[in-house]
């Protein structure tokens, strides 16, 4: 009998399934790219027909989106526990750039060669759906821990003040598409967060002075 060169299929249903099909999105969209990407090539890697594809997902801009999701849940960036803020946002903000520099690269590739053009997602959705709710649950633990050792009081930050050093890793990530210098990562902290943050824990409150 003469062995197969083409990709073995195997049987798999369900989450194996759809996971598989996932990865096998993720792993062409970083080799090949999204205007190389096709649902063929997709199909081919992942041993299977063209039709399990379709079932899924109407086209290869779903297809894709839907792989970007499934890499960030997959790899989850940890929540350090440090004891001090200062050491739990140097951490988090180290880790994280390390850990999506890669993810933010090749989406910023694929959206420049056209992603979400067969999504109908504006890009405000396309983004919320791209970076997902863990952001949000990542900075929550940091800052509830904080709140909890006398360090800030929540009731006295606004949002955006927490959300600042997320927020300024998120744009150098997209700007540069590589993971932030250690400089970098300081300054986000100690020159621009947690004097804003002490500034609102040792004055007055806010709301008592209007």
């Amino acid at each position: 009998m003469t062995p197969s060169t083409g990709p073995v299929r195997q049987r798999r249903r369900g989450p194996e399934l759809e996971a598989a099909l996932l990865d096998a999105a993720w792993d062409e969209l970083v080799e090949a790219g999204f205007a190389k990407l096709t649902m063929e090539s997709v199909a081919s890697r992942a041993g299977t027909g063209i039709a399990v594809l379709y079932r899924r997902w109407a086209n290869k801009d779903q297809l894709v989106l839907a792989a970007l999701e499934h890499y960030r849940n997959t790899h989850p960036v940890d929540v350090p526990d440090t004891g001090t803020l200062r050491g739990d946002l140097l951490a988090a903000l180290t880790g994280m750039g390390q850990a999506r520099a890669a993810f933010f690269a090749v989406t910023a590739a694929a959206a420049f060669a056209g992603l979400l053009t067969g999504t109908g997602l504006t890009p405000a959705q396309a983004r919320d759906r791209i970076l997902g709710d863990q952001r949000h649950s990542r900075i929550r633990t940091i800052y509830q821990r904080a709140h909890d050792r006398g360090e800030i009081d929540l009731e006295r930050i606004p949002p955006a003040v927490l959300a600042l050093p997320f927020d300024l890793v998120r744009h150098d990530l997209l700007m540069d598409l590589e993971p932030l210098k250690p400089a970098r990562i300081r300054s986000i902290v100690d020159e621009l967060f947690l004097p804003l943050v002490h500034a609102r824990h040792d004055g007055p409150d806010p709301a008592e002075a209007r």
